[in-house]
């Protein structure tokens, strides 16, 4: 059986944290919420422990986690080195959904880095999650809370619904306020690259550290190490097909429906601008034209359709703007 921890009054959050550490402590794997995703958690320093984590996930060996941290002092604990660089970015963004890629430690498993020379840490923003770091006083393996390649959680429903019998806990914390995972810096390179992109999108690196190179402008690493998760070409999938397209009114969208050999009947749409209004209210979703709302909202829309039972899922294409460079890069590789 699954348990699951309400935390919405002072006395539920401090009952979860406790119980959440005692877990975490014991070498369990718990499934927590961060205001990215809700992580599938256990303690980075246990190897037995995140070897567990690829174990219910199904997840591929060299596909390395990141590691949570609640200070500063904490991450150095986990590096070899931590640059001037990465004290500015700390600075500027920490806690909050960016991971840093340096150096490892003496202390993290091979499990954790799959087997590379460098691991990523990052201080979530969410205050349950820095709760449970603080609690414990060791870091956290945690990557998100979902089978393999499917949609990544943002609600305590999606955990469930993957993860129910797998794990002993599930903490509720509340809908993910950021609702895409981290963006991913690697600062063991100059420039600073990013490997992942997120809603902290090049732009806003670059006015704190300097040049920053996007991930489209570096050609593709032939190293079979991955430095960062969420670099595998099929990810944060749905189990319908999923395409991305640009139609400038309901009949240019039904003609390239159509050219695909699907019935409109069949799909469902999420669109932010062109809404196709008159293909019936239960198969459109709508979510503003703002980076910020569609990222929160994206996954649960996709989790939606997938439990309404499409066969075709359409998304409208995001702006290629920097602020929906995360977007972007979600849509593209849960299309693949």
């Amino acid at each position: 059986m699954t348990a699951i921890l309400p935390t919405h009054t002072p006395e539920l959050f401090q009952a979860a944290v406790q119980r959440a550490a005692e877990r975490l402590r014991a070498g369990e794997v718990v499934a927590l919420p961060t205001e990215t995703v809700y992580g599938l958690a256990a303690n980075a320093l246990d190897e037995i422990a995140v070897a567990r984590i690829f174990q219910i996930k199904g997840r591929p060996a060299h596909n390395p986690v990141i590691v949570h941290i609640a200070s500063k002092a904490m991450a150095r604990d986990c590096v070899k080195s931590f640059p001037d660089l990465a004290d500015k970015f700390a600075k500027a963004f920490w806690p909050g959904p960016l991971t840093l890629v340096l150096p490892r430690g003496k202390r993290m498993p091979d499990v954790v880095t799959a087997g590379g020379e460098t691991v990523g840490i990052r201080w979530p923003g969410h205050p349950f999650m820095q709760a449970v770091i603080r609690e414990c006083g060791f870091p956290l393996a945690a990557p998100s809370a979902n089978l393999s390649n499917q949609i990544s959680p943002t609600n305590v429903n999606h955990v469930r619904a993957q993860l129910g019998g797998k794990i002993s806990l599930i903490v509720d914390g509340g809908p993910s306020q950021v609702g895409i995972e981290s963006t991913v810096l690697d600062l063991t390179v100059s420039p600073p690259t990013i490997l992942r992109p997120g809603m902290i999108h090049a732009e806003s690196l670059a006015a704190v550290g300097g040049q920053v190179q996007s991930p489209e402008s570096k050609a593709q690493s032939s190293k079979p190490v991955l430095r960062s998760p969420g670099l595998l070409l099929k990810h944060y999938s749905p189990k319908a097909k999923l395409l991305v397209l640009d139609w400038q009114d309901e009949a240019d969208l039904k003609f390239q429906i159509s050219n695909r050999k699907f019935q409109v009947a069949d799909c469902h749409f999420i669109a932010h601008t062109h809404i196709p209004a008159g293909l019936g209210a239960a198969n459109v979703s709508v979510i503003p034209h703002d980076a910020e709302a569609f990222a929160r909202a994206l996954y649960a829309e996709l989790h939606r359709c997938d439990a309404a039972g499409a066969n075709l899922i359409v998304v409208e294409a995001p702006p290629d703007l920097p602020e929906w460079s995360g977007i972007a890069d979600r849509l593209r590789r849960a299309a693949a």
